[in-house]
């Protein structure tokens, strides 16, 4: 993870930022998208989609780096949101 003042990048996904979260209280975080995250992965270095999930999974949404530590955006409709609520 790249550091730029509070806020940090993820290395080698540029093309997957959306924008920047901000939070009542909170630094502002920046912002991925998820699917095109796993996406880089394997165009980038050739992985499987379980490859790639499974090390994006563990290496790059699982390392907390501080308040500064970027979201990363898996686009749900209200009605999915709702269906994993009543699981």
């Amino acid at each position: 993870m790249a550091r730029h003042d509070a806020t940090l990048l993820a290395d080698g996904f540029e093309d997957a930022v959306l924008g920047v979260v901000h939070r009542c209280g909170q630094v502002p975080v920046v912002v991925y998208d998820r699917a095109e995250c796993l996406l880089i992965l394997q165009r980038r270095d050739g992985m499987s989609y379980a490859d790639a999930e499974e090390h994006f999974s563990f290496n790059v949404e699982g390392a907390w780096v501080g308040q500064g530590t970027p979201a990363f955006l898996e686009r749900l409709t209200l009605a999915e949101i709702e269906e994993r609520m009543n699981e």
